[in-house]
Protein backbone atom coordinates (compact mmCIF):
# COMPACT_ATOMS: atom_id res chain seq x y z
CA UNK A 1 0.00 0.00 0.00
CA UNK A 2 0.88 3.82 -0.42
CA UNK A 3 0.48 4.80 3.48
CA UNK A 4 1.48 8.80 4.56
CA UNK A 5 2.68 8.63 7.95
CA UNK A 6 2.67 12.24 9.70
CA UNK A 7 5.49 12.88 12.25
CA UNK A 8 7.69 10.14 10.68
CA UNK A 9 10.89 11.55 12.24
CA UNK A 10 9.25 11.39 15.80
CA UNK A 11 9.35 8.51 18.27
CA UNK A 12 6.52 6.43 17.66
CA UNK A 13 6.95 7.42 13.72
CA UNK A 14 10.03 6.46 12.93
CA UNK A 15 9.22 2.60 14.55
CA UNK A 16 5.59 2.69 12.73
CA UNK A 17 7.05 3.77 9.75
CA UNK A 18 10.15 1.13 8.98
CA UNK A 19 7.67 -1.79 10.13
CA UNK A 20 5.57 -0.05 7.35
CA UNK A 21 8.72 -0.26 4.93
CA UNK A 22 9.85 -3.83 6.23
CA UNK A 23 6.31 -5.21 5.29
CA UNK A 24 6.51 -3.95 1.83
CA UNK A 25 4.47 -0.59 1.97
CA UNK A 26 4.94 2.61 0.27
CA UNK A 27 5.77 4.91 2.97
CA UNK A 28 5.35 8.96 2.72
CA UNK A 29 6.37 10.40 5.68
CA UNK A 30 5.71 14.04 6.57
CA UNK A 31 7.61 16.07 9.19
CA UNK A 32 9.16 19.65 9.83
CA UNK A 33 11.40 17.86 11.81
CA UNK A 34 11.80 21.21 14.25
CA UNK A 35 13.86 21.52 17.33
CA UNK A 36 11.84 20.77 20.41
CA UNK A 37 13.98 18.43 21.10
CA UNK A 38 17.42 17.37 19.42
CA UNK A 39 17.30 17.64 15.73
CA UNK A 40 20.32 15.37 15.26
CA UNK A 41 18.18 12.43 16.86
CA UNK A 42 15.38 13.18 14.55
CA UNK A 43 17.61 13.43 11.50
CA UNK A 44 19.25 10.11 12.60
CA UNK A 45 15.58 8.39 12.56
CA UNK A 46 15.28 10.17 8.81
CA UNK A 47 18.31 8.37 7.50
CA UNK A 48 17.96 5.33 9.50
CA UNK A 49 14.52 5.11 7.06
CA UNK A 50 15.70 6.22 4.02
CA UNK A 51 18.37 3.63 4.66
CA UNK A 52 15.40 0.55 5.14
CA UNK A 53 14.61 -1.69 2.71
CA UNK A 54 11.42 -4.20 2.49
CA UNK A 55 10.92 -7.39 2.23
CA UNK A 56 8.73 -6.83 -1.29
CA UNK A 57 10.43 -3.44 -2.74
CA UNK A 58 9.07 -0.77 0.40
CA UNK A 59 10.52 2.26 -0.10
CA UNK A 60 10.30 5.84 1.53
CA UNK A 61 10.45 9.94 1.35
CA UNK A 62 10.00 12.46 3.16
CA UNK A 63 8.13 15.52 2.62
CA UNK A 64 9.53 18.21 5.02
CA UNK A 65 6.81 21.13 6.07
CA UNK A 66 5.06 22.18 8.71
CA UNK A 67 1.30 21.03 9.29
CA UNK A 68 -0.47 24.23 10.21
CA UNK A 69 0.78 24.74 6.34
CA UNK A 70 -2.74 23.59 4.62
CA UNK A 71 -1.05 24.49 0.98
CA UNK A 72 1.62 21.71 2.08
CA UNK A 73 -0.49 19.33 3.27
CA UNK A 74 -3.15 19.44 -0.11
CA UNK A 75 0.35 19.27 -1.87
CA UNK A 76 1.55 15.86 -0.14
CA UNK A 77 -2.25 14.70 -0.89
CA UNK A 78 -1.51 15.37 -4.44
CA UNK A 79 1.80 13.53 -4.86
CA UNK A 80 -0.99 10.73 -5.34
CA UNK A 81 -3.50 8.42 -3.91
CA UNK A 82 -2.81 7.45 -0.28
CA UNK A 83 -4.71 4.17 0.69
CA UNK A 84 -4.21 4.78 4.22
CA UNK A 85 -3.14 7.79 6.88
CA UNK A 86 -1.26 7.55 9.72
CA UNK A 87 -1.67 11.30 11.79
CA UNK A 88 1.43 10.94 14.77
CA UNK A 89 2.42 14.25 14.29
CA UNK A 90 1.89 16.61 17.03
CA UNK A 91 3.25 18.95 19.69
CA UNK A 92 3.64 16.60 22.61
CA UNK A 93 4.37 17.03 26.08
CA UNK A 94 2.07 17.51 29.24
CA UNK A 95 4.09 20.11 30.83
CA UNK A 96 5.54 22.07 27.74
CA UNK A 97 1.49 22.84 26.65
CA UNK A 98 1.31 24.19 30.65
CA UNK A 99 4.27 26.95 29.22
CA UNK A 100 3.36 26.95 25.31
CA UNK A 101 0.15 26.49 24.70
CA UNK A 102 -0.02 28.18 21.74
CA UNK A 103 2.35 25.51 19.90
CA UNK A 104 -0.44 23.07 20.93
CA UNK A 105 -2.94 25.29 18.91
CA UNK A 106 -1.14 25.31 16.01
CA UNK A 107 0.07 21.31 15.58
CA UNK A 108 -2.51 20.12 17.53
CA UNK A 109 -6.12 21.34 16.42
CA UNK A 110 -5.05 23.37 13.19
CA UNK A 111 -2.58 20.97 11.78
CA UNK A 112 -5.33 18.10 12.48
CA UNK A 113 -8.11 20.30 11.28
CA UNK A 114 -5.57 20.47 7.69
CA UNK A 115 -5.07 16.32 7.65
CA UNK A 116 -9.39 16.13 8.15
CA UNK A 117 -9.89 18.53 5.21
CA UNK A 118 -7.05 16.95 3.25
CA UNK A 119 -8.43 13.23 3.86
CA UNK A 120 -11.70 14.39 3.41
CA UNK A 121 -11.36 16.07 -0.41
CA UNK A 122 -8.86 13.17 -1.15
CA UNK A 123 -11.93 10.40 -0.46
CA UNK A 124 -8.87 8.52 1.93
CA UNK A 125 -9.87 4.69 2.83
CA UNK A 126 -9.12 5.23 6.47
CA UNK A 127 -6.94 7.87 9.03
CA UNK A 128 -5.82 6.72 11.95
CA UNK A 129 -4.63 8.94 14.61
CA UNK A 130 -2.74 9.57 18.10
CA UNK A 131 -4.76 10.07 20.96
CA UNK A 132 -3.21 10.41 24.70
CA UNK A 133 -4.11 8.40 27.77
CA UNK A 134 -4.15 11.82 29.49
CA UNK A 135 -7.64 12.24 27.63
CA UNK A 136 -8.77 10.02 30.78
CA UNK A 137 -7.91 12.81 33.20
CA UNK A 138 -10.18 13.49 36.55
CA UNK A 139 -11.23 10.08 35.60
CA UNK A 140 -10.45 7.90 38.63
CA UNK A 141 -12.29 4.52 38.10
CA UNK A 142 -9.26 2.18 37.15
CA UNK A 143 -8.64 0.32 34.58
CA UNK A 144 -9.53 3.08 32.18
CA UNK A 145 -12.29 2.04 29.57
CA UNK A 146 -12.86 3.48 26.06
CA UNK A 147 -16.83 3.46 27.31
CA UNK A 148 -16.21 5.86 29.92
CA UNK A 149 -16.72 9.70 29.27
CA UNK A 150 -13.27 11.41 29.18
CA UNK A 151 -13.80 14.91 29.00
CA UNK A 152 -11.97 16.27 32.15
CA UNK A 153 -8.77 16.81 30.72
CA UNK A 154 -5.55 18.06 33.46
CA UNK A 155 -3.64 19.67 31.35
CA UNK A 156 -4.19 21.80 27.63
CA UNK A 157 -2.21 18.74 25.77
CA UNK A 158 -4.88 16.35 26.72
CA UNK A 159 -7.56 18.72 25.84
CA UNK A 160 -6.14 19.01 22.40
CA UNK A 161 -6.10 15.65 21.56
CA UNK A 162 -9.57 14.98 23.65
CA UNK A 163 -10.73 17.93 20.71
CA UNK A 164 -9.00 15.85 17.88
CA UNK A 165 -11.26 12.91 19.08
CA UNK A 166 -14.43 14.63 18.71
CA UNK A 167 -13.22 16.63 15.78
CA UNK A 168 -12.39 13.30 13.92
CA UNK A 169 -16.46 12.08 14.73
CA UNK A 170 -17.40 15.30 12.95
CA UNK A 171 -15.43 14.37 9.89
CA UNK A 172 -16.63 11.25 9.91
CA UNK A 173 -20.38 11.81 10.78
CA UNK A 174 -20.53 14.54 8.02
CA UNK A 175 -17.89 13.30 5.37
CA UNK A 176 -18.42 9.19 5.85
CA UNK A 177 -14.48 9.17 6.63
CA UNK A 178 -13.37 5.92 7.95
CA UNK A 179 -11.08 7.10 11.28
CA UNK A 180 -9.77 5.04 14.44
CA UNK A 181 -7.93 7.61 17.23
CA UNK A 182 -5.30 5.42 19.35
CA UNK A 183 -5.11 6.52 23.00
CA UNK A 184 -1.14 5.98 24.10
CA UNK A 185 -0.35 4.72 27.27
CA UNK A 186 2.91 6.01 28.45
CA UNK A 187 5.09 4.56 25.40
CA UNK A 188 8.56 4.16 25.78
CA UNK A 189 11.59 2.14 23.88
CA UNK A 190 14.77 2.90 21.82
CA UNK A 191 14.84 5.82 19.72
CA UNK A 192 12.54 7.65 22.33
CA UNK A 193 11.93 11.44 23.31
CA UNK A 194 15.05 13.02 25.17
CA UNK A 195 12.41 14.71 27.74
CA UNK A 196 10.79 11.55 28.38
CA UNK A 197 11.44 10.33 31.96
CA UNK A 198 13.59 6.74 30.91
CA UNK A 199 16.05 8.59 28.89
CA UNK A 200 16.13 11.29 31.26
CA UNK A 201 16.63 9.18 34.15
CA UNK A 202 18.69 6.92 32.05
CA UNK A 203 21.13 10.26 31.13
CA UNK A 204 21.37 10.87 34.86
CA UNK A 205 22.40 8.08 36.81
CA UNK A 206 24.99 7.02 34.14
CA UNK A 207 26.34 10.41 34.61
CA UNK A 208 26.06 10.08 38.61
CA UNK A 209 23.59 13.26 38.77
CA UNK A 210 20.11 13.30 40.61
CA UNK A 211 16.74 12.05 39.12
CA UNK A 212 13.63 14.28 39.85
CA UNK A 213 11.20 11.72 40.95
CA UNK A 214 8.12 13.42 41.20
CA UNK A 215 4.91 12.48 43.76
CA UNK A 216 7.81 10.57 45.43
CA UNK A 217 7.87 8.14 42.78
CA UNK A 218 3.93 6.76 44.30
CA UNK A 219 2.19 7.24 41.23
CA UNK A 220 1.52 4.77 38.74
CA UNK A 221 1.75 4.50 34.80
CA UNK A 222 1.12 1.80 32.20
CA UNK A 223 4.37 1.51 30.27
CA UNK A 224 4.22 0.34 27.22
CA UNK A 225 6.84 -0.77 24.91
CA UNK A 226 6.93 1.25 21.25
CA UNK A 227 7.15 -2.20 19.24
CA UNK A 228 4.14 -2.70 20.60
CA UNK A 229 2.42 0.60 19.98
CA UNK A 230 3.79 0.55 16.07
CA UNK A 231 2.28 -3.12 15.75
CA UNK A 232 -1.02 -1.86 17.40
CA UNK A 233 -1.37 0.97 15.19
CA UNK A 234 -0.90 -0.72 12.22
CA UNK A 235 -3.00 -3.11 12.89
CA UNK A 236 -5.99 -0.60 13.73
CA UNK A 237 -4.66 1.10 10.25
CA UNK A 238 -5.36 -1.85 7.98
CA UNK A 239 -9.07 -2.04 8.92
CA UNK A 240 -10.87 0.77 8.38
CA UNK A 241 -13.72 2.01 11.25
CA UNK A 242 -17.06 0.69 10.37
CA UNK A 243 -20.10 1.91 11.87
CA UNK A 244 -21.18 0.68 14.76
CA UNK A 245 -24.85 -0.82 14.27
CA UNK A 246 -25.63 -1.45 17.76
CA UNK A 247 -25.09 2.38 18.27
CA UNK A 248 -27.75 4.62 20.23
CA UNK A 249 -28.00 7.83 21.03
CA UNK A 250 -30.05 7.20 23.99
CA UNK A 251 -27.25 5.04 25.56
CA UNK A 252 -24.37 6.44 23.51
CA UNK A 253 -20.70 4.84 23.74
CA UNK A 254 -18.12 7.46 23.45
CA UNK A 255 -16.11 4.64 21.86
CA UNK A 256 -17.78 3.95 18.29
CA UNK A 257 -20.79 5.81 17.00
CA UNK A 258 -23.37 5.41 14.21
CA UNK A 259 -20.88 6.60 11.82
CA UNK A 260 -17.28 5.04 10.80
CA UNK A 261 -15.73 5.98 14.07
CA UNK A 262 -13.50 4.33 16.95
CA UNK A 263 -11.73 4.98 20.03
CA UNK A 264 -8.81 1.92 21.28
CA UNK A 265 -6.77 2.38 24.66
CA UNK A 266 -3.00 0.70 23.22
CA UNK A 267 -1.54 0.03 26.87
CA UNK A 268 0.25 -3.05 28.75
CA UNK A 269 -2.43 -3.25 31.16
CA UNK A 270 -0.30 -3.77 33.31
CA UNK A 271 0.28 -0.92 35.65
CA UNK A 272 3.87 -0.45 37.34
CA UNK A 273 4.82 2.01 40.34
CA UNK A 274 7.56 4.80 39.14
CA UNK A 275 9.56 3.41 42.16
CA UNK A 276 9.81 0.34 40.37
CA UNK A 277 10.23 1.38 37.15
CA UNK A 278 13.50 3.34 38.48
CA UNK A 279 14.33 -0.11 40.10
CA UNK A 280 14.52 -1.51 36.55
CA UNK A 281 16.56 0.80 34.80
CA UNK A 282 18.85 0.52 37.57
CA UNK A 283 19.08 -3.58 37.58
CA UNK A 284 20.21 -2.68 33.94
CA UNK A 285 22.57 -0.15 34.23
CA UNK A 286 23.41 -1.73 37.52
CA UNK A 287 24.01 1.46 38.88
CA UNK A 288 21.94 3.04 41.79
CA UNK A 289 20.21 6.73 41.47
CA UNK A 290 20.27 9.82 43.11
CA UNK A 291 16.55 10.90 43.80
CA UNK A 292 15.35 14.14 44.22
CA UNK A 293 12.09 13.20 45.43
CA UNK A 294 9.21 16.27 44.30
CA UNK A 295 5.68 16.55 44.68
CA UNK A 296 2.73 15.82 42.08
CA UNK A 297 3.39 18.66 38.87
CA UNK A 298 0.58 20.87 38.14
CA UNK A 299 -1.39 18.91 35.19
CA UNK A 300 0.01 15.20 36.04
CA UNK A 301 -2.23 12.54 36.55
CA UNK A 302 -1.22 9.90 39.65
CA UNK A 303 -2.33 6.22 37.88
CA UNK A 304 -2.57 5.04 34.45
CA UNK A 305 -3.94 1.77 33.44
CA UNK A 306 -5.26 0.65 30.04
CA UNK A 307 -8.25 -1.77 29.59
CA UNK A 308 -7.24 -3.08 26.20
CA UNK A 309 -10.20 -5.57 26.23
CA UNK A 310 -11.68 -3.83 23.03
CA UNK A 311 -8.43 -3.77 21.28
CA UNK A 312 -7.93 -7.87 22.01
CA UNK A 313 -11.23 -8.08 20.64
CA UNK A 314 -10.98 -6.51 17.36
CA UNK A 315 -7.65 -7.15 16.26
CA UNK A 316 -6.15 -9.83 18.02
CA UNK A 317 -3.52 -8.10 19.96
CA UNK A 318 -2.47 -7.54 23.41
CA UNK A 319 1.31 -5.45 24.40
CA UNK A 320 3.21 -7.66 25.80
CA UNK A 321 7.02 -6.77 26.53
CA UNK A 322 7.30 -6.67 30.12
CA UNK A 323 9.11 -3.51 31.84
CA UNK A 324 12.50 -5.11 32.46
CA UNK A 325 12.64 -6.58 29.15
CA UNK A 326 11.87 -3.02 27.01
CA UNK A 327 13.74 -0.72 29.70
CA UNK A 328 17.01 -3.74 28.83
CA UNK A 329 16.24 -3.19 24.62
CA UNK A 330 16.22 0.54 25.42
CA UNK A 331 19.54 0.96 27.40
CA UNK A 332 21.43 -1.53 24.68
CA UNK A 333 20.10 1.60 22.04
CA UNK A 334 20.78 4.24 24.37
CA UNK A 335 24.38 2.99 25.19
CA UNK A 336 25.16 1.99 21.38
CA UNK A 337 23.91 5.00 20.17
CA UNK A 338 26.21 7.20 22.45
CA UNK A 339 29.21 5.34 22.05
CA UNK A 340 29.28 3.95 25.93
CA UNK A 341 30.86 1.00 27.39
CA UNK A 342 28.42 -1.86 27.91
Amino acid sequence: MKILVTGSAGFIGYHVTKRLIERGDHVVGFDIVNDYYDPALKEKRVSMLEGTSGRQGGSFQLVRANLADAAAVNDCFAIGHFDRVIHLAAQAGVRYSIENPHAYVESNLIGFTNILEACRHAGSAHLTYASTSSVYGANKKMPFREHDIADHPLQFYAATKRANELMAHSYSHLFNLPTTGLRFFTVYGPWGRPDMALFKFTKNILEGKPIQVFNRGNHTRDFTFVDDIAEGVIRASDQPARPDMDWSGEAPDPSSSSAPYRIYNIGNNNPVHLNSYIEAIEDVLQKKAIKELLPLQPGDVPDTYADVEKLERDFGYKPSVPVLEGVRRFVEWYLDYYHMPA
